[in-house]
């Protein structure tokens, strides 16, 4: 129990940062109410999130309390990021944002430009962002606030991660998925995630449904999820500070003793209930505002046109007694600034919240010894990705003492042919093992749970906090992450303009299990859509990578795993596959990002036609048509250009891997026609090559929305972009049309009737497809 000085001690910092809060979204001037408040002193726009900041402010107070009494490694990660005036009030009352924005100091001077800077032109964003010292999560797009939380605590033993979740964001997919991760964290091993649901009962303009659950409900809620809920639950400030403290201790003693647990214990969690804009505004025009949606965002709005309004702002903001809080200078009084842990201990300064500056780089094998002997392009199928299994394996035992390496995936490694991991590292499970369970362990680094949200979530969290990883997942389903992966980007894009922000390792991204070749799955998992999201991403982060084969996909994966601060997507099928180029031949051919495939064109000097591709099947179609060609018509001079870097094709202004353009001019020339064969939507590569001079020659065949269960190769022929589609187009399109094109269109219709009829009849692709090779 809290005595009477700690309970002051406590209020008065509760309290502060609830003064700060409000002035961060009112006050342009005058932050000490020095002198009384008049309309000037108001911002001209009125931004921000009141209802849910003295939540966060009564936790932030609590655990720097925690911090300070038992000397915890700690962070806290905040669900309802909107709520970041609280945030950055209390990072501002540990003397962090003076000490990396000097411009701001703990002064009067410094708490008006605090103020001044939030949510306006060219200031601080009014969400929790990586502007804000501490933070690893926005929180602006609810739900992934426990899965970043368990990725920060995942092999970090000694660190506690608080995670506030907010009950609107409970009532998100990604968070109500993300509750069982405390089945995939080893209790003497990882760090612990105390779950802090805060119920003030309302969304912006609704009632939350865990609000209006009862406790009775709730506990069976959440004890079903294997935790063990401590609820404090008022609106009497003195009572909660008491209660919450006891809650708080406790829950640490259970953590604690958790550790020595082989198996998954019950977890501590708190639910917090206290209103919506606690200590705020009660009415407001004769409208109840205190504990309903009305005090979500600012409760007071007409500030600078009602006088009542701002007599109310400045009467709410002395009941916080600021003169008590605050020195002559405007600085927070020594008694207060006391109550911070000091140095690293601060949860704004603490490491774990700027891992750049614990990151070691990852210690990797020379990966040509996985690469795949090539005598001859073409001429031999393998399993592109099964190299890579191996590559990781190798990851996973080099990395066994540092514990900095991670895979995440969706229950199907395996099925991906990255299996070779398991020779060396288990499946992380922590509930109980039953006989005939797979490399399953509660020690396992490998995370398999069905949820792309998971696993993308626990992958983030890993690597801002200094670590290393892989998310790997079946193509269409990646788009289920699409907007996490947004959000990462951005996250990313910002931290780049602030040198203070140590460089990361970069997100990496495989997709397998590609909408060609699920032909046998059908229509739902056939969408190569993640790449349009990742292209639509600043240059200065996103990659996207197309190897042909697997020793293409072993430099790139080596490039990807080595880099910093990017969101790299890696894009290649798991079955079997021809491979192209020699270990040599794969690193020039990704280091350049596209080149001329000499041995599969044609003639020399300027080409009739310009055959170009990007991903494994495009390439193996091209490949076939530019054979075909060849064959029948020897006089007709094709050139076959392979992208594995796509970004390389845009122009130099708009992706620092776009190749100049004296460099575009040789591999697709300046006038020749370019039919081009490409894994995902052909919008895409017009996208890139916007700004091209004559783009218009550029006739891009992708994936156009046709598929259902069927045969590979007839999943090329209904989107157009088979080798007779590929033949034909180039026959039309040729600078010097051969004298026998007519026939060889000809024959071309005749073969893609021959391969319907024998598919209806034998159910399968006619040999000369299946086990066509190049020659």
């Amino acid at each position: 129990m809290l005595d009477g000085a700690e309970l002051k001690a406590v209020d008065a910092w509760f309290r502060a940062a609830n003064y700060l809060t409000v002035g961060q979204i009112y006050l342009q001037a005058n932050p000490l109410l020095r002198e009384p408040l008049r309309p000037e002193h108001i911002k001209p726009r009125l931004l921000g999130h009141w209802g849910t900041s003295p939540g966060i402010n009564l936790v932030y107070a609590h655990l720097n309390r925690l911090i300070r009494e038992r000397d915890l490694d700690a962070i806290l990660l905040v669900g309802p990021g909107h709520g970041g005036p609280a945030v950055i009030a209390n990072v501002w009352l540990e003397g962090t944002w003076s000490e990396i924005y000097p411009e701001v100091g703990q002064d009067a001077e410094g708490m008006r430009r605090l103020f001044r800077q939030f949510s306006t032109p060219h200031g601080v964003p009014s969400h929790v962002s990586p502007p804000v010292p501490g933070s690893i999560h926005e929180g602006g797009e609810l739900g992934y606030v426990l899965s970043h939380a368990h990725g920060a605590a995942f092999d970090n033993p000694d660190l506690l991660v608080a995670a506030i979740v907010g009950d609107g964001e409970a009532e998100t997919g990604p968070l109500a998925g993300s509750w069982k991760a405390n089945s995939f964290v080893n209790p003497g091993r990882d760090g612990a995630v105390l779950p802090i649901l805060h119920l003030n009962g309302y969304k912006i303009a609704n009632p939350t449904v865990l609000g209006r659950k009862s406790d009775e409900e709730i506990g069976e809620l959440f004890r079903g999820h294997g935790y063990e809920p401590h609820f404090v639950i008022g609106n009497e400030v003195a009572r909660v500070h008491a209660a919450f403290a006891e809650a708080l201790a406790v829950c640490h003693d259970r953590i604690v003793s958790n550790r020595k647990a082989k198996w998954r214990p019950r977890w501590p969690m708190i639910v917090l209930r206290t209103p919506k804009g606690w200590t705020g505004p009660d009415e407001v025009d004769g409208v109840q505002v205190l504990g309903t949606f009305r005090a979500h965002q600012v409760p007071l709005a007409g500030v600078r046109e009602n006088p009542e309004h701002l007599r109310m702002l400045e009467q709410w903001m002395r009941t916080y007694r600021p003169e008590e809080l605050f020195d002559e200078r405007g600085a927070p009084r020594e008694e207060l600034r006391a109550r911070a842990p000091s140095g690293a201990r601060r949860m704004s300064a603490n490491p774990h919240v700027n891992g750049g500056h614990l990151l070691e780089p990852l210690d990797l094998p020379d990966y040509a010894q996985h690469a795949v002997p090539v005598k001859s392009p073409g001429t031999e199928r393998r399993e592109s990705t099964r190299q890579l299994g191996k590559l990781l394996r190798d990851v996973f035992a080099r990395t066994a003492g540092t514990r900095n390496f991670r895979l995440f995936c969706p229950d199907e490694l395996t099925s991906n042919r990255l299996d070779a991991v398991f020779e060396v590292e288990n499946r992380v499970f922590a509930e109980r093992l039953e006989p005939g369970d797979d490399h399953l362990s509660p020690d396992g680094r490998v995370i398999e749970v069905l949820s792309e949200h998971d696993c993308e979530g626990f992958l983030e969290g890993y690597l801002l906090t200094g670590r290393h990883g892989m998310f790997c997942t079946y193509e269409a389903f990646a788009m289920i992450v699409a907007s996490m992966a947004t959000q990462h980007a951005k996250w990313l894009e910002m931290c780049r303009k602030l040198p203070w922000r140590a460089p990361i390792a970069s997100l990496n991204v495989l997709l397998t299990s590609t909408c060609w070749r699920n032909d046998h799955n059908g229509f739902s998992h056939q969408g190569p859509g993640f790449i349009d999201t990742i292209i639509s991403k600043q240059g200065n982060v996103a990659r996207v990578y197309l190897p042909p084969d697997a020793n293409c996909l072993l430099s790139v994966s080596d490039h990807c795993l080595r880099s910093r601060n990017y969101v790299n997507l890696i894009v290649i099928d798991k079955q079997p596959q021809l491979q192209w180029l020699d270990l040599a031949a794969a690193r020039e051919h990704c280091a350049r990002g596209a080149s001329v495939w000499e041995w599969a064109s044609n003639g020399a000097g300027d080409p009739d036609i310009v055959l170009a591709c990007a991903g494994d099947v495009p390439t193996l179609e091209t490949v076939a048509a530019a054979s075909f060609l060849r064959k029948n018509a020897p006089g007709l001079a094709v050139r076959v250009v392979n992208v594995v870097d796509l970004f390389a094709i845009a122009s130099p202004q708009e992706h620092p891997h776009g190749m100049p353009a004296d460099r575009f001019a040789q591999l697709f020339t300046t006038g020749t026609d370019v039919v081009f064969a490409f894994h995902g939507y052909a919008n895409v590569v017009h996208a890139l090559l916007h700004g091209r001079p004559d783009a218009g020659r550029f006739h891009v065949r992708g994936y156009a929305e046709e598929g259902t269960t069927t045969t590979p190769f007839d999943m090329v022929v209904l989107n157009g972009i088979s080798r007779h589609h590929i033949a034909m187009a180039a026959l039309r399109r040729a600078r010097r049309p051969p004298p026998e094109a007519d026939r060889l269109i000809d024959e071309c219709e005749r073969m893609l009737g021959k391969h319907e009829e024998y598919i209806r009849r034998e159910l399968q692709d006619l040999p000369e497809i299946r086990d066509w090779t190049f020659s």
